[in-house]
């Protein structure tokens, strides 16, 4: 066994030698298996973000409640007295009205979401569920036009404690810099709700864009949204109830049509792979079919040849793979990429996991590529070789 061992491995080295043989060639293969990795890993930091902020689990709490027949946040409009109607409602653990702003209703790139809330509502609610960064929540309230900014949105924007920015047509003061464990609350930037309401010109005090309900239990999810829209049903303004996951599900449907593209692009990256690295291998074979032909003459088998092919297909595939995966990680984490659409946001976030499956991914699909090369290698005979060259 440790001869087997020994051979494959001398086998190895001298694969690698030849390869080293023709540099261009293996680092245009090499260029083109690394932008193919990077294409992947942007589709799987692509379908990762959407999974995040749209797929619903049993642990999910949250509702939202919005006007019936209404998408864009423009365009709904609940009374804020909802929220304390809701909170009064068994099940129910609390009930928060927002006033929702966004700076582009349709799918852009960057996106600024104002979220107006009440100062017992920031205190009771809102407090828990967010991490001072920078800043505390005594700064918030004490100001009325300060903003509780998330930390994607501020590293987005290079906003820090102190600074004015607008949007929207709203201008405020950054109180503070908050993190979350939700990608809609590290994008969103929390205002007052009286000063939102104030800033926008349509919008009078009373009226909001939606509740926000926290209940008691997971499972009660659908029996909740159901007696909340049953109750309003005869209102002047009725609502449509749905968890948190399937209101951005809903809300986000152009940037979920995004995810399905970019399948196609990530199943191109490993097709470009494939052709890559087998086209990378036939041109290498047909310029040293001399060499293999005297390797094969000298005592190596069609095993030991197949064995370099193999060898030099992983070594092509591996190297490239891990550039690419390394590259795309570096511009997820720096580049701060986000879509929104209808105040709903999706980041596209670095994710060790998924740079090591798109590289096991790519390193699987080089090896397949090198098979049918390393099978005509070992099945070429000497005469065929040296005719060949």
């Amino acid at each position: 066994m440790s001869g087997f061992t020994g051979n494959l491995a001398r086998t190895a080295a001298l694969s690698l030698r030849m390869l080293v043989r023709t540099r261009v060639r293996a680092t245009l293969s090499v260029l083109g298996i690394a932008v193919a990795t990077f294409l992947l890993c942007a589709e799987r930091a692509v379908q990762d973000g959407v999974r995040e902020a749209t797929e619903a689990s049993a642990r999910d709490t949250r509702l939202i409640v919005y006007r019936a027949n209404r998408f864009c946040p423009f365009t709904s409009r609940i009374p804020e007295r909802y929220a304390d109607e809701i909170a009064a409602m068994p099940g129910v653990a609390s009930a928060v009205p927002m006033q929702i702003v966004v700076s582009n209703c349709r799918a852009s790139l960057d996106v600024v979401v104002f979220r107006g809330v009440r100062a017992e509502d920031a205190e009771r609610t809102l407090a828990p569920r967010l991490r001072f960064i920078d800043g505390s929540m005594s700064d918030f309230l004490a100001r009325g036009d300060g903003a509780l900014v998330g930390s994607a949105l501020a590293e987005r924007r290079r906003l820090k404690v102190g600074d004015r920015f607008g949007s929207a047509g709203v201008t405020v003061t950054v109180a503070g810099i908050v993190e979350a464990d939700g990608p809609q609350d590290r994008n969103a930037c929390f205002v007052p709700l009286p000063f939102l309401q104030s800033s926008m010109g349509g919008v009078q005090g009373g009226i909001v864009t939606q509740v926000e309900v926290e209940i008691a239990e997971p499972g009660t999810l659908e029996r909740i949204a159901a007696e909340i829209d049953a109750r309003f049903a005869g209102d002047a303004a009725p609502t449509s109830t749905r968890s948190e996951k399937s209101f951005a599900a809903r809300a986000a449907e152009d940037l979920v049509a995004i995810a399905g593209f970019a399948r196609l692009l990530g199943a191109g990256a490993l097709a470009a792979i494939f052709a890559l690295v087998a086209n990378a291998l036939i041109l290498s074979l047909e310029g040293r079919s001399r060499d293999l032909a005297v390797l094969q003459a000298v005592g190596f088998g069609g095993r030991a040849i197949a064995w370099t092919i193999i060898v030099e297909a992983a070594a092509l595939a591996a190297v490239g793979a891990a550039i690419g995966a390394g590259c795309a990680q570096l511009a997820l984490a720096f580049g701060d990429l986000s879509l929104g659409a209808e105040g709903i946001l999706v980041e596209f976030r670095p994710s060790i996991a998924s740079a090591i499956g798109a590289t096991l991914a790519a390193a699987l699909v080089g090896l397949c590529a090198g098979s049918v090369p390393a099978i005509i290698a070992a099945r070429r005979s000497v005469a065929e070789g040296m005719r060949a060259a």
